[in-house]
């Protein structure tokens, strides 16, 4: 009798899937004891998008977050999906950097590393694999699973081998997409076994209801472990149901020993947590069982949903659906896994938003078509190439994207300063320096709450009269009382101060009042107003989605335009920031620059008139 095991992936894998990874930690804690118990191969609990999310949408500290997790499951390994060189994040990190952060998660907590590159490049692996066996933890390499015209059984196995040699442990099969079929899995994993000698690892999301039989299979051919969530989380866009499996298995070969009703009082609980909260149940739609034809992963399926949502545009999902395809070739097959999942979805809804074919296209997308994010799996498109990198050299294909990324620790410490006061502080500002930033300023003492209350406020005439030492005392009111807020209007500035959830910590934002702000419109006010009085001759540059404008490449950049500069047809303008990419709005015709009509980092609506240009005559 041979024992499969299971590792749980519900409050990683599962919820990034089906609840857009918007799960907080405060939901997590009450059942990780149960859980715990269960028995688990291990309990994937950090890395994927749960660090950023963190950062973005819940005010949580990832490391406390992984702290508390181990604390409360102090028997069961824990584990975490690393994306090699990009480490949680979506471009490449510096080796340095790299190597901290593996170390650092060792130290909080995490003792299994399923490291995977999008494009299963070798070289992104690397640096991934030589600092966990430093830090003497648990590799899993892992192959990112798709199907193309390049994608064949000896690719898989040459990569396979290519993981041992950097010292993998055992081995994953990563089907992200739900792209496995029985006999295809049973093929893939004897072949496994028996030419590269690993422990097989299978992981599969549900998405068209092949998983179950996929792990039967699996367990047939010599697998040793399989991921499951608990059955609230699953199905879908998730992984099979671990009650679904274990039952499936007993007085098998395979019977995996786990207590079905420890399971299900975990399940109850899970499910408690899904009505309190309105999030999804994990369903298989039509457009689902398509993923043979598209090969959409479960997490990208939710993202891409909730990103058109978003954009006010859900009804053209089936138009995205059909395009993701035809990018996909375009840009040489990648396996859709983040970030390459990411940028190749959004291209594909800006194609269908905008109507017209590349003709905005992200930073990330340029960056991996000129060849810095690794090397693509089969030929790009030569006209699609042409037309974004223009006049740009991609990168030799015998250079590691990753040498040419050098920020010191150092560096990153010193641009953090004050504001980080541990090394997983400084890794948060390399990994995320904006969410960063803001989530450390947020989090800090009274006093440097109050300077950076007062420093926000500079740019306005009234803030010259604010009383610094008032706002002090009143932050420090907030911090030893029972008080949930405070608000206070001086000077024109209207300043909120309130409980952060935290004993001792607070947060403050000032505004102006609304008499204030009336006196002093915005420039996109302003150009409300002067609506009437512009030459009919200017064409509005709309934003072709919701996001964020930058006017700057980067925070200490200068902007790409400013009023009077002449542009070219095709000259970047500026940046809007949707859907985690980086995406450089660009001049459709020669012109110069009237207005600029938003300010810097501020959000921007479907449709938002960004700039005036007047259009060059012939």
């Amino acid at each position: 009798m041979r024992t499969l095991h299971i590792m749980d992936t519900t409050i990683r894998d599962a919820h990034q899937s089906l609840w857009a990874t918007r799960m907080q930690i405060g939901d997590m804690l009450p059942i990780l004891p149960k859980m715990d118990k269960v028995g688990y191969w291990a309990i994937e609990a950090w890395g994927g998008a749960t660090f950023d999310t963190c950062l973005r949408f819940l005010d949580e500290n990832p490391w406390e977050r992984l702290r508390a997790i181990k604390k409360h499951c102090p028997k069961t390994p824990l584990a975490m999906l690393v994306r090699g060189q990009n480490l949680v994040g979506y471009h490449h990190y510096s080796r340095e950097i790299v190597n901290r952060f593996i170390k650092a998660s060792h130290r909080n907590g995490i003792d299994v590393f399923r490291v995977f590159d999008a494009l299963n490049d070798i070289r992104n692996v690397k640096d991934c694999a030589e600092a966990i066996a430093e830090a003497g933890a648990h590799f899993e390499g892992a192959i990112s699973y798709t199907m193309s015209p390049v994608h064949t059984l000896d690719s898989f196995i040459e990569y396979g081998m290519l993981l041992k040699e950097l010292g993998a442990n055992s081995i994953c099969i990563k089907d992200m997409a739900g792209m496995l079929t029985p006999y295809r899995t049973e093929r893939l994993v004897r072949a496994f076994r028996e030419q590269i000698g690993l422990p097989v690892h299978v992981h599969c999301h549900y998405v068209g209801g092949m998983a179950p039989a996929n792990y039967l299979k699996a367990a047939e051919a010599g697998a040793a472990i399989v991921d499951t969530a608990s059955a609230p989380l699953a199905f879908g866009n998730s992984q099979p149901a671990v009650e679904m499996i274990v039952a499936a298995l007993k007085e098998s070969g395979y019977d995996t020993g786990l207590d079905l009703d420890l399971l299900f009082e975990i399940a109850q609980y899970w499910e408690g947590v899904r009505e309190r909260e309105h999030f999804k149940r994990g369903v298989s739609s039509l457009i689902h069982m398509q993923v043979y034809s598209h090969q959409v992963p479960g997490g990208m399926m939710s993202n891409l949903v909730s990103q058109l949502e978003i954009q006010k545009a859900s009804d053209r999902l089936p138009d995205v659906m059909e395009e993701i395809p035809r990018v996909r070739a375009e840009v040489g097959y990648p396996p859709l896994v983040t970030p390459l999942s990411q940028i190749v979805g959004t291209q594909a809804v800006l194609n269908v938003l905008t109507g017209k074919r590349w003709s905005v296209v992200s930073s990330e997308m340029k960056d991996y078509i000129g060849g810095y994010y690794g090397k693509a799996p089969g030929p790009l498109d030569k006209e699609i190439v042409k037309k974004v990198l223009d006049d740009a050299t991609p990168l030799d294909a015998e250079t590691p994207p990753s040498s040419l990324v050098t920020t010191t620790y150092e560096e990153v410490a010193k641009e953090a300063g004050e504001l980080a006061r541990s090394e997983e502080d400084v890794l948060m500002w390399a990994l995320f320096p904006n969410e960063a930033r803001t989530y450390l300023s947020k989090h800090r003492t009274s006093e440097k709450t109050a300077f950076l209350l007062a420093e926000e406020s500079s740019n306005t005439k009234e803030a010259e009269n604010v009383d610094i030492n008032q706002i002090k005392e009143l932050i420090r009111v907030v911090e030893e009382s029972s008080v949930g807020e405070v608000t206070v209007e001086e000077a024109g500035i209207k300043i909120v101060i309130r409980a952060a959830g935290q004993p001792g910590e607070v947060v403050a934002a000032a505004a102006p009042t609304a008499a204030a702000a009336a006196a002093n419109p915005s420039p996109a006010e302003s150009a409300a107003v002067d609506e009437a009085a512009r030459p009919g001759t200017w064409v509005p540059v709309i934003s072709p989605m919701v996001g964020t404008f930058y006017a700057a490449p980067a925070p200490d950049a200068p902007p790409f335009v400013k009023v009077g500069d002449e542009v070219l047809a095709g000259q970047s303008l500026c940046i809007v920031e949707a859907m985690k990419l980086m995406n450089e709005i660009a001049a459709e015709q020669m012109g110069t620059i009237r207005e600029v009509c938003v300010e810097n980092a501020l959000p921007v609506e479907y449709g938002t008139v960004l700039f005036y240009l007047e259009p060059t005559l012939d």
